[in-house]
């Protein structure tokens, strides 16, 4: 077989997704407004969820098993569609899949975070682990150095994403609980009694990175806490630009215009096409979903 067979064949795979479980399908959708006319295998691994509060090694290990198993679908890249898993195992994983363009979710979040922001003073929520890892830490101050970064594990978003309870007073209670004290920072009071340190405005950030695949799903709940002025960043909007730009430089964007989705999950296709509908914006059935074993 021809060279320029072999990379027609290669250009027309499918684009490897997966995460711990639905909250991935948020940078799907995304997918599907920026990537027309590609294929897709989704991959949730829900027997093993949630990433966020596990260790950097365990999530590592399930991160590199999700993706050879993804590899041996044929795909012509591959996107770590959670930040957790982003932050954990990136290298180890393009090291194992050499030729295989990899993109992670936390470099385009910090690309488009550092250019928004006119103060310099960057918000981040995420999941524990990513939190604790510093991964968002490190990408905006490699950008800008002169960068602040105030950090918030978030991780009862995840759960009421998944809950359906993304909006009304329970999500605006949580949204207050993580991000009132970041955003509306009591002024200093001195012993005379004057307030010090300028307008409390001044010392929150200017722009948020959703840190978390979920964490969309909240953004109503998140803006009326932290106010129409502040910048939000979705990490699934920049990241479908990424890999578009990607494909594109390498070559393969995809020659048929035929789009298709494979779902694949490591437990409960019921809960995964219940839940995963909200996420992904339309109707998923249990027989939409391929029960795997890693």
């Amino acid at each position: 077989m021809g060279s320029e067979q072999t990379a027609r064949r290669f250009d027309d795979g499918p684009i490897g997704v997966f995460d711990s479980g639905v909250g991935g399908l948020t940078v799907l959708k995304a997918f599907h407004a920026e990537l027309s006319g590609e294929k897709f295998i989704y991959l949730g691994d829900t027997a093993r969820l949630p990433y966020g509060t596990k260790s950097n090694e365990t999530v590592a290990r399930y991160a590199l098993q999700a993706s050879e198993t993804l590899a041996g679908y044929g795909i012509k890249a591959l996107v770590v569609a959670c930040n957790t898993a982003s932050a954990a195992s990136l290298p180890s994983i393009r090291e194992r899949l050499s030729g295989i363009p990899v993109i992670g979710v936390i470099e385009p979040g910090a690309e488009v975070a550092c250019r928004l922001t006119r103060t310099g003073h960057i918000g981040v929520i995420a999941t524990e682990a990513t939190v604790r890892g510093g991964a968002y830490q490190d990408a905006i101050q490699r950008r800008r150095p002169d960068a602040m970064v105030s950090v918030r594990p978030a991780q009862l978003f995840v759960a009421l994403a998944e809950e359906g309870l993304h909006e009304g007073p329970i999500a605006q209670a949580v949204a207050r609980h993580y991000l009132e004290s970041l955003f509306h920072p009591p002024a200093a009071v001195t012993k005379a009694g004057e307030v010090t340190g300028g307008s409390e405005k001044a010392s929150a950030p200017d722009t948020l990175v959703l840190g978390c695949t979920h964490f969309p799903m909240l953004v109503t709940a998140i803006r009326a806490v932290v106010g129409h002025a502040v910048r939000i960043v979705d990490s699934a909007a920049t990241t479908a630009k990424t890999v578009r730009e990607t494909l594109g430089t390498a070559g393969l964007s995809s020659s048929t215009g035929r789009s298709a989705v494979r779902f694949l999950a490591t437990d409960g296709p019921e809960r995964f096409a219940r839940v995963g509908s909200r996420f992904l914006g339309q109707t998923l059935s249990p027989s939409d979903v391929e029960l795997i074993d890693l």
